[in-house]
């Protein structure tokens, strides 16, 4: 794909993802720009792919963001496919070529977080696999009535007003006088903090180790994958938390966007190995104490036990998790959950997914 074809691009994503026949707006096309030929990791060679038909004209596309992993120590730059797409039947045979050019023999690494079941058969047909824990959303309420009404609010916007919001509050009022378990309760010598997203990044390095497979954040990507996820307003403002424990250590980190609906969608949550119950405990007590009505995130494997003791947490299927990759080890690793992926690393703070 060159810059020349966002136009095109814009429009086709317009007409089979929004269902809409309208040109790219202005605001998109930037958008499509930033992401897809930004990052510090982008050339030709791994960015984003359009297939054209006999008359010249672009018929299907599949839109990629380079992002840098380490495997087993080796540098890897991953592909994360955003978006698959073809112009009707008269891309059909576009598509497919577009397909067969994922096909493990030829990936160093490709991976996406929202396949359609459709897309997931064909992600194993090319010698894929699918991650199931990471293809589930935890959320945990803390005030259920509001949350209820927040979330509920994208078909019925009535719900966001501020008299049903201000009623709702006073029943979770006295939902939690009458049900203590809706308050996470924090730990004993723990007490997490407000970060920089580069303290953040300095804490994920050694607190990712322990993970054969691992985004390598260099500074340079880490600023511009954080400054483009910051353009997702709708999402709240990107923050970051530390967990500190007794002895003034850092144990644990988590990156989340913090929206003034009440909602935290949680990116990335990283802790010393043996410290994910404290760590998650802290996570859940303070966006508690910080007002919100709920918080959401995507599940990790490491993290499930610690996860699942909480009350009033749910999971559900938010999409399969794809990957593959012509590497023996990566998918030996990635099948006994020797992986961390996600958040930052993943499509989760695309503008693409919440916008337009």
């Amino acid at each position: 794909m060159e810059r020349g074809d966002i136009p095109t691009i814009g429009k086709m994503f317009n007409k089979i993802f929004r269902e809409s026949d309208c040109e790219t707006g202005e605001d998109l096309g930037r958008y499509l720009e930033t992401v897809f030929f930004g990052s510090p990791h982008y050339t030709p060679e791994c960015g984003s792919v359009v297939h054209e038909n006999g008359a010249g004209d672009i018929d299907s596309a599949i839109l990629s963001v380079p992002i840098g992993f380490v495997v087993h120590g080796r540098p890897t730059v991953a592909r994360l496919l955003c978006a698959f797409m073809a112009d009707g039947r008269a891309g059909a045979v576009g598509a497919a070529r577009l397909a067969r050019m994922m096909r493990a023999a030829r990936q160093e690494m490709c991976f996406s977080d929202n396949s359609s079941p459709v897309s997931a058969d064909h992600w194993v047909a090319g010698g894929g696999v699918v991650l199931p824990i990471q293809s589930l959303e935890w959320r945990r309420l803390f005030r259920p009535f509001v949350a209820g009404a927040v979330l509920a609010s994208r078909r019925v916007p009535l719900l966001r007003s501020r008299a049903v919001i201000g009623a709702l509050a006073l029943a979770d009022r006295a939902l939690r006088w009458r049900k203590p378990s809706t308050k996470p309760a924090s730990v004993p010598g723990y007490e997490t903090r407000a970060a920089s997203l580069e303290e953040f990044r300095q804490c994920a390095g050694p607190m990712l180790e322990r993970f054969s497979v691992r985004p390598s954040w260099s500074r340079s990507e880490f600023d511009w994958l954080a400054g483009v996820a910051s353009l997702n307003r709708s999402l709240g403002t990107l923050q970051c938390r530390k967990v500190i424990c007794e002895g003034g250590r850092t144990v644990g980190a988590f990156l989340f966007f913090g929206s003034e609906n009440g909602i935290a969608n949680v990116l990335n949550v990283l802790c010393e190995e043996g410290r994910e119950f404290d760590v998650t405990a802290e996570l859940f007590a303070s966006l508690d104490r910080e007002g919100y009505a709920a918080a959401v995130g995507m599940a990790q494997p490491f993290l499930m036990n610690a996860i699942s003791r909480q009350r009033w947490l749910s999971f559900r299927h938010r999409g399969y998790f794809c990957m593959v990759t012509r590497h023996a080890d990566l998918k030996e690793a990635a099948l006994r959950n020797d992986i961390y992926i996600g958040g930052l690393a993943s499509e989760s703070w695309s503008r693409l997914l919440t916008d337009f």
